[in-house]
């Protein structure tokens, strides 16, 4: 069953505050939390200060920066009070992830800057997740999470990390706190939250490794589709993106995106890409409607908004797109997007939309 995050927030939290209850009575504000600079105290009111600032985002629909407002505790406030505030701040958390539209998306830095709900609530997982290993580790504790928490934060917000064989030390891997077998060290990371581009009628939302595995499979990848979708050239197209996550090559923003309607919210369809560009610059691109969705010219929109957004990047100079000859209507799409058909073999026709040349 889909989950927007919100029991996630909330077995983070409890996970953390249950742990971290048991040894309140200890001086937290004397002793380092893990490698990070901050003592105990500091990195647990850190986390508190992370949850509500999430909330604060997406309850404000915030859209160019950070909510003004800053967490600060009465003064006074040991540590168990601390955590009692890590308690609350999750609950804020969770409602506003339960309460806010799957269409909304507010301000964050990184690395589109937006989030949706499922991108707040991943992000202060991940966040209660590692400052309690921190503080665990500090404190001399012993501290691994549900593997299901890391699993959901894995495949949501980091979609470039190649899953390894047991999702926490994964997690501690990519974020520069633990090692995995033959891989480097991580000495800088970022998390990465999904792509989304807008058009007149449409917007195209970057597929997560999540959504992808529950498109491929039987689900709806937490949207809400039109009648008679997902089609079997998206659930496809999204087991193309799964494996991609697996095999450690998927580049979100070179993946799938699903094209909502804005009228409705609905998805209609999906468009994506094959794989990142090659070395010469070419990205092929592919796409799919619901036949209730078709003749209305949203293809058309989608390709021409998701070729352009290709067309603007450095490493980018051609877009292709392979078409069955007897595919009228898709050859049609492509042509009203401005491509031009550049070769031919028994079975396909290939389009090529290249990027404007000075002079």
């Amino acid at each position: 069953m889909w989950t927007t995050g919100a029991e996630q927030v909330e077995q983070a939290v409890a996970e953390c505050v249950g742990l971290l209850g048991a040894v309140a009575d200890r001086d937290w504000e004397g002793v380092r939390a893990g490698r990070l600079e901050w003592s105990c105290r500091r990195t647990a009111v850190h986390i508190a200060e992370d949850l509500i600032a999430y909330a604060g985002q997406l309850a404000g629909r915030e859209q160019d920066g950070y909510a003004p407002f800053e967490l600060s505790l009465e003064e006074g406030t040991d540590n168990a009070g601390a955590l009692r505030v890590i308690g609350a701040m999750g609950t804020l958390l969770a409602a506003a992830v339960r309460t806010t539209p799957r269409d909304v998306r507010a301000f964050h830095p990184y690395p589109f800057r937006s989030a949706n709900r499922e991108g707040f609530a991943a992000m202060g997982v991940v966040e209660v997740l590692l400052h309690t290993h921190d503080v665990a580790e500090g404190l001399g504790l012993s501290y691994e999470p549900a593997p299901e928490l890391c699993d959901f934060v894995l495949t949501r917000i980091f979609p470039h990390v190649q899953p390894g064989p047991t999702p926490w030390p994964t997690l501690l891997w990519a974020t520069g706190r633990g090692e995995l077998a033959d891989r480097a060290p991580v000495t800088e990371w970022r998390w990465n939250n999904n792509l989304v581009i807008g058009t007149e009628r449409l917007t195209l939302e970057g597929v997560t490794p999540a959504a992808a595995t529950d498109l491929s499979a039987v689900g709806d990848g937490g949207f809400e589709w039109i009648e008679g979708g997902p089609i079997e050239g998206t659930r496809v197209g999204a087991g193309l993106v799964y494996k991609q996550y697996e095999d450690g090559v998927h580049r979100p923003e070179w993946g799938m995106y699903v094209l909502v309607r804005r009228e409705d919210k609905r998805a209609i369809g999906a468009m994506g890409f094959h794989s990142v560009p090659d070395e010469t610059g070419r990205v092929e691109v592919g796409y799919d409607l619901v036949e209730g969705a078709r003749g209305h010219g949203y293809a058309t929109e989608a390709l021409r908004a998701l070729s352009a957004w290709a067309l603007d990047r450095p490493e980018v100079r051609t877009v292709v797109a392979m078409v069955e000859r007897d595919n009228l209507p898709s050859q049609n799409v492509l042509a009203r997007a401005g491509f031009t058909q550049v070769a031919e073999d028994p079975e396909q026709l290939t389009y090529e939309l290249c990027e404007p040349r000075d002079g």
